[in-house]
């Protein structure tokens, strides 16, 4: 009896490269250090002391960077307290429904096999890092206690 004949898999449409297990390993592996960070902040909490390093620039200059709050906010966010994880650091919490949209998308596109979107352009670099640099300035404000990281 001769052996049955080798069936070739179709062929794939242009520009899918890999199988699609290898192409969402990207994004599969982003979700779950994201997951496993939410959920170490969630465990222990940043609100005690000497659980977590202290921010270099609030030791150094008494000031809230950017990123201050930032734990204590994923922390209140892995216990579902939206309004405390916006108290802590409102810029991370108004990031993140964007951050789910672009993993979204990503997932979207290793998932149908299309290939890699252009860069971003310059422009919306430099208007990510004014935003940071506008929020990192007014945070500090006097009178803007609401932005604050909660800290000084």
């Amino acid at each position: 009896m001769p052996p049955p004949p080798v069936v070739a898999a179709p062929p794939r449409p242009p520009g899918v490269v890999g199988s699609r297990a290898r192409r969402l390993a990207g994004p599969l592996a982003v979700a779950g250090l994201a997951v496993g960070a939410l959920v170490l902040t969630a465990a222990i909490d940043p609100n005690e002391p000497g659980h977590y390093p202290l921010c270099p620039t609030q030791a150094l200059t008494g000031l809230d960077c950017p990123g201050c709050g930032s734990l204590r906010a994923m922390h209140a966010l892995g216990r579902g307290d939206l309004g405390a994880a916006a108290d802590h650091n409102a810029l991370l919490v108004a990031t993140l429904p964007v951050l789910a949209w672009i993993w979204l998308r990503w997932v979207r596109r290793s998932w149908l096999g299309l290939p890699r979107p252009e860069p971003v352009s310059a422009r919306w670099v430099w208007g990510l890092l004014a935003l940071v640099a506008v929020f990192a300035v007014v945070r500090n404000l006097p009178g803007v206690p609401f932005l604050g990281s909660g800290l000084g």
